[in-house]
This record gives structure tokens, C-alpha cells and sequence, in this order.
């Protein structure tokens, strides 16, 4: 029996705190009692942004998304606040999910540990709970045979069915560690994989796709897995990004069937944690190159020097020192 974990913030100030660090003697446990189906504590998030304009990527049914960004960019922190916004009905980033829907998130990758204390950090700074058996979580870390395995197989797919009979949106974290005998560049192999998305989407089951991005920026792998997409999206880091600044990088829509407008328009977002709580900011892109060419302007750089230091085109720096020029004759007049 997989080790699925319900998670609430009632049970996990009650248990999930005591816990140590996540062994796969919890699974032996749970494996002891069978009549238990959800284990561990439930938790829930407030997770703030600024800016927001609401789209409907997080709307049901039957969405098809995928996310993809470069290693340690923040695609699990992501996946996380995306599965506790859809289970409460709330809002994450720019995105707000209309009303709770039921949520399971398949993990084949990270500690069952860092899972732990990520979760910790998104319950300490709540103030929604999740109703019970709205979010649940399946750690492959835990499960002694290996993982979840290759969610490609037939028998792996027949496993699984059980836990998706009352699910509304299924999360994938990540497509390299549950696919693991997928080729990322052959499209025959991905064929599987593609009849079992689709058929979830028969049955009204929305399903994200977590993905490592190529060197380019782009999903890794054949473009025939953008066949089924609803959605896709990239994360990229900032060409001023630092270590130090943990998860900060810049939302780009790829491909998003029925957003339009400035819901479309790309925008950068930072995770911080503040006393143990998850604390989400988003900017306008067009806000933070405006703030960094005007840096290099009154660091006396031209044009095509800013352009060469931010990777920004010629002609958008060229804009965006006008647009300063206009502010700045504006706050002249105002007698600023």
C-alpha cells in the first residue's frame, strides 16, 4: 500500500510537528494499518502576492498544464502552492482558483524531510484551512520498492487509479523522476504517457505536469507532450538573479488556451521566508527593468551598454529610458 498523506493544518499541529525527519519506518506503520487510508497531518497556506490580476489557468475541468523550469529554479515550491490554492479555493500568485477542488500530488523526487519542512513553512503562514481529504500527498521517497515507479506503465496507471477516483486535479512532481524509462527526444515513448493523460481528461481529472527545461529555456524533450496541453509554462531566473535570493524567477505563458490581455503578459515572482511563513511577491516584468535601466542610466551606461549588461533588447531599453524621460518631465511639472 502507497504511504498517501491528507494534509490539514488541524492534524499537523498535532502530529506533523512532532515528526522527525520523514524514515521509511513510517510506511512499515502505515502498512500495519491497513484501515487507514490518509495519513499525517493536513496543512493550508496563505500565501500573499501583490498585483494580481486573476486568470483562469487555475479553473476546471479537464486542464491539461505543464510547468517547466531549470534545476533549483522553485518548481516544487510552486507545485505546492498551486495544489494548496486549488484545494482551498484561494489565490496563488496571479492565479485564483474559483472554489476548492479535491488535490493529489504525486512527489517522485524530493526528500520526504524537505517535503516536511516545506509544507511546515506554508502552514505557519495560513489563515484558510482545507477541508478534510481535500489535499493529499504521495511521497515516492517513502515507498520502500523504489519510488512511485514509471507512471508510463499500464500496471503503474492501474495502481494509481484507485487513489483518483474523487480527485479533481492531479499534480506530477517531476515528469523526469515518474517517467523514468520515457526518452525525453523520442516521441513513440512519450505515446503512453499521452493515452493515459488524455483519459484522465475524459474523466474530468485536470492534470499538472512539473518538467526540467532544456538549455534554451524551453520544456526538455519531444514538443509532441505540448499536443495535450492546455497550459505551459516557464520559469526562468532573472539575468540579474544571485544565489543568495533563493526562489526568484520570471513567469512566462508559453502556450495558455483562453488567457488573454494583461493575463497573458509575463511577470516576476519571489518566495521569502518571513518567521517560518511562506510570503509570495510578484512584480510586473516591465516594473523590474524599469527600475534596473534606470539604475544603469543614472550609472551613466548607454543604451546599448544597458542592453549588453541585461540582456534586454536595444529597443525596449530605448522605451523604457523615454517612458523615465516622460515621468520624470511629468513630476517637473507637477513641481515634484
Amino acid at each position: 500500500m502507497w504511504p498517501m498523506h491528507t494534509v490539514s493544518r488541524r492534524i499537523f499541529r498535532r502530529e506533523w510537528r512532532r515528526w522527525k525527519p520523514l524514515r521509511h519506518d513510517h510506511q512499515r506503520q502505515i502498512k500495519a494499518e491497513p484501515h487507514r487510508r490518509d495519513v499525517c497531518g493536513r496543512c493550508s497556506s496563505r500565501l500573499r502576492s501583490s498585483g494580481a490580476r486573476w486568470c483562469s489557468i487555475l479553473s476546471f475541468p479537464k486542464k491539461a498544464l505543464e510547468w517547466c523550469a531549470s534545476r533549483g529554479t522553485g518548481k516544487t515550491h510552486v507545485a505546492l502552492g498551486i495544489a494548496y490554492a486549488v484545494a482551498t479555493g484561494t489565490e496563488f500568485l496571479r492565479w485564483n482558483a474559483p472554489k476548492p477542488r479535491r488535490v493529489l500530488l504525486i512527489d517522485g523526487e524530493m526528500p520526504a524531510s524537505a517535503l516536511q519542512e516545506r509544507l511546515a513553512s506554508i502552514v505557519a503562514g495560513t489563515t484558510v484551512e482545507p477541508e478534510d481529504d481535500m489535499l493529499r500527498i504521495l511521497a515516492g521517497d517513502l515507498i520502500e520498492e523504489g519510488g512511485v515507479g514509471n507512471l508510463a506503465a499500464p500496471e503503474i496507471q492501474a495502481k494509481l487509479d484507485h487513489l483518483l477516483r474523487d480527485i479533481d486535479f492531479l499534480i506530477l512532481d517531476n515528469l523526469s523522476c515518474l517517467t523514468s524509462v520515457v526518452r525525453d527526444n523520442d516521441a513513440e515513448s512519450w505515446g503512453p504517457m499521452q493515452g493515459w493523460l488524455l483519459q484522465l481528461r475524459r474523466r474530468g481529472i485536470s492534470v499538472l505536469i512539473v518538467h526540467h527545461s532544456g538549455k534554451g529555456g524551453q520544456q526538455r524533450g519531444t514538443s509532441r507532450r505540448e499536443d495535450v496541453l492546455d497550459t505551459s509554462i516557464s520559469l526562468r531566473r532573472p539575468s540579474d538573479y544571485t544565489p543568495v535570493e533563493g526562489a526568484r524567477f520570471e513567469v512566462h505563458l508559453e502556450k495558455a488556451r483562453g488567457v488573454h490581455g494583461d493575463s497573458a503578459k509575463p511577470f516576476e515572482a519571489r518566495l521569502e521566508t518571513r518567521d517560518g511563513e511562506s510570503v509570495w511577491t510578484t512584480r510586473d516584468i516591465e516594473d523590474v527593468n524599469l527600475a534596473r535601466v534606470e539604475a544603469l542610466l543614472d550609472d551613466g551606461l548607454s543604451v546599448r551598454e544597458i542592453a549588453d549588461e541585461t540582456g534586454i533588447s536595444k529597443s525596449t531599453v530605448h522605451r523604457l529610458k523615454k517612458k523615465l524621460e516622460a515621468e520624470g518631465d511629468q513630476r517637473a511639472d507637477d513641481g515634484h
